[in-house]
């Protein structure tokens, strides 16, 4: 983990200097590439982000949709532009570090690798959601049911390889329990499916089912990571009784590998000039996400550690790309 982390800052320090063109980056307006459909959450955070650094570049910076394989196609487009920072990645967590380690994954590049994490911009909370008539009240209920009866207790996910799915087998590992994935095409199909008691439960997005709990067919357990969501800020942890479980998401913006030092210093600069901005935090909030600055070393030390967790939980759990 610390290896990799040393390579993709040593890849931000060893830049030929800056040209004077460069040096007045930017010029003409940049855009960034979101790698899913618009309106989902990572398109919402991109343009966002879009809109509030705009003032701080000096050029209207705008977004652009290009979808597939989990986002690796999006990345692509980003990684095999010209290094000079006008074309930005919207990088999510399962793009960086989950899916180009799925077994059997045929992608075009490793985002993790050919990508530069420049600026975090917001953690992503997920939580373990139940029917609200389900039995289970707490993750110590989940737990007792799946040791009386192994391979009985089912969770849903939006598909093979997703964060969801691997949050389950996550849960598996640590507690040391043996519990059933059912993938679904979405998590809006298992989240119907849940409510009808035909899975017990899934660990997901707070944003993607809110609205279910709030309208009382849903209830949360438990969050998946160690912050206070705000929406749900008495919710107890899956670490409470499965200590070291934390899922974690995360949107950062990321360049392409051999962007210029001073070019990717401007695109952090932006960014954490507008996170500072109490208006964009509360926009991103209302979206459903935690505002959460982090610049290139830190947001570098986090890609890797999340690497490495999710590589040891798809190698145990066998998880391959579908």
């Amino acid at each position: 983990m610390k290896n990799f982390a040393r390579r993709i800052l040593a890849l931000m320090a060893v830049f030929a200097p800056v040209s004077p063109a460069l040096a007045q980056f930017p010029e003409r307006p940049p855009r960034i590439v979101s790698g899913f459909a618009a309106g989902g959450g990572s398109d919402v955070l991109a343009r966002i982000l879009a809109e509030a650094i705009s003032p701080a570049l000096g050029q209207r910076v705008s977004v652009e949709n290009r979808t597939g394989v989990n986002g690796a196609i999006g990345a692509e487009v980003v990684a095999r532009s010209p290094a000079d920072g006008y074309v930005a990645f919207q990088c999510p967590m399962s793009t960086l570090a989950i899916t180009p380690q799925l077994q059997g994954a045929n992608l075009p590049l490793d985002p993790g690798l050919e990508l530069l994490p420049v600026s975090n911009v917001a953690l992503s909370s997920y939580g373990l959601v139940v029917a609200i008539e389900s039995p289970f009240r707490t993750v110590a209920d989940v737990l007792a049911a799946a040791r009386a009866r192994p391979g009985e207790v089912t969770f849903a996910s939006p598909g093979p390889g997703s964060a969801q799915h691997l949050s389950g087998e996550l849960m598996k590992r640590l507690a040391g329990v043996n519990m059933q994935h059912i993938p679904y095409r979405g998590a809006a199909p298992a989240a119907v499916d849940i409510m009808a008691g035909r899975v017990d439960f899934m660990i997901t997005n707070l944003g993607d089912v809110s609205r279910q709990v709030q309208d009382g067919a849903l209830r949360f357990v438990a969050q998946a990571d160690p912050s206070r969501f705000p929406l749900y800020p008495n919710l107890a942890r899956i670490a409470d009784t499965i200590p070291g479980f934390d899922v974690t998401g995360w949107f950062g913006i990321c360049l392409a590998r051999g962007t210029p030092i001073a070019v990717i210093t401007r695109w952090d600069d932006a960014v954490r000039t507008a996170m500072a901005e109490p208006a964009l935090r509360r926009r991103l909030e209302e979206a459903g996400f935690t505002p959460f600055y982090e610049g290139p070393e830190a947001f570098a030390t986090r890609l890797a550690t999340d690497r490495a967790k999710w590589r040891d939980v798809i190698r145990a759990g066998d998880v391959r790309a579908q």
